[in-house]
């Protein structure tokens, strides 16, 4: 038996699993499972993308200056406090690598988004998973969980995948009431769905114990190209820069990630039409019986009596060429989460669902 193991903390890990993209037999199906803007990313994002092709063969810049100047002048931010990552993602491992190990605990939410308790297994810590208030995070047991060994506490708000979000006031009262030696992250994967929100930018001015997440996958489209970015205290940011890969974000994904978040009429025209749906959708559900919570992102958490009608529901809907994502792992088994799409997306997943509850055998969409 060999004795080449990998570091503790690292078989206990489940592999991450994204969204289905396919379904066997099936062709053209409508991918409603890993919360990508049906609008895609602005022209000018594409624009900008389409002319990095001509210096493929140059590395990018390892300051990412001119996206930090971008990011800066958008959200009013101090650009010499942004790191960029391959997607949020990249920006989370590093908190990890860089607070976390070996005897300490990182505090997550029961509903909270995975790669939370993947990145602390790999960093050898040891995670904190905490009970909700009915799908909305409970500020208070965070706090209780809170020990002498806590690293680092995750929190998105918007949370994935309940869509559910908690007041600035809230955030704020466990900003204060962390351990002395526990960093605050404000996964803001959400944020720009929010009209008005900052994603906790504020909170990160005024603090040494908070730093904020944000990424290009969401609402700017960019999902392909894995770009994200954080925000946090000059203390935390120096540390994160000295373990970051110097090439560890292409030049397409830097210059198509800063025309994205310039072209802000593109944005708040995606914010606008997923508003218009998403309120369609959840009313729609509602009226077939199919609750959801208020949702601030841009998908809606379907609820199901029971984990086999959710399962049933997800099988009926493949059939129909429509992929939705399962949250059992997730602690959600009698959910399903449904990206807002089109207008035809959501038609479509509503008059499949509307059919199923019915007991019929439809094999036609609208």
């Amino acid at each position: 038996m060999t004795k080449i193991t990998p570091q503790p903390g690292i078989l206990d890990i489940a592999p991450y699993q994204g969204g289905a993209s396919h379904v066997a037999g099936i062709e053209n199906v409508v991918k409603l499972s890993s919360n990508e803007n049906p609008l895609g990313p602005s022209d000018k994002a594409k624009a900008a993308y389409a002319r990095a092709g001509h210096s493929l063969h140059r590395y990018p810049p390892s300051d990412h200056g001119a996206l930090h100047t971008a990011i800066a002048e958008v959200y009013g931010l101090d650009a010499a406090r942004i790191i960029c990552g391959a997607g949020s993602d990249e920006v989370i491992a590093f908190l990890c690598q860089a607070y976390a190990g070996p005897g300490t605990e990182v505090v997550h939410t029961e509903h909270g988004f995975g790669m939370y308790r993947i990145n602390a297994l790999a960093a050898g810590a040891t995670p904190i998973e905490v009970a909700e208030r009915e799908r909305v995070t409970d500020v208070g047991a965070i706090l209780a969980a809170c020990t002498d060994k806590t690293a680092l506490v995750f929190m998105a708000n918007p949370n994935n995948p309940t869509g559910t979000m908690i007041s600035a006031a809230e955030v704020q009262k466990l900003a204060e009431g962390l351990p002395e030696q526990a960093l605050l992250v404000l996964d803001g994967a959400y944020a720009e769905y929010v009209e008005g929100y900052d994603g906790g930018a504020a909170l990160v001015d005024q603090r040494e114990n908070v730093v904020m997440t944000r990424t290009f996958s969401k609402i700017y489209g960019l999902g392909g190209l894995r770009i994200g970015w954080g925000y946090g205290p000059s203390h935390v940011i120096d540390v994160l820069n000295r373990i970051r890969g110097p090439f560890n974000a292409s030049q397409a994904a830097l210059d198509a990630a800063e025309a994205a978040v310039r072209d802000t009429a593109h944005t708040a025209h995606c914010r606008a039409e997923n508003a218009r749906w998403r309120v369609w959708l959840s009313d729609a559900l509602a009226e077939i019986g199919v609750p959801s919570d208020v949702s601030c992102t841009n998908f809606v958490l379907a609820r199901f009596a029971t984990a086999e009608e959710a399962t049933a529901v997800d099988a009926y809907l493949k059939s129909q060429g429509l992929i939705v994502r399962p949250v059992g792992s997730y602690n959600l088994p009698h959910c399903l989460r449904i990206t807002v799409g089109d207008e035809s997306s959501c038609r479509r997943v509503v008059h499949a669902v509307r059919t199923f509850k019915e007991g019929g055998q439809d094999d036609t969409s609208l």
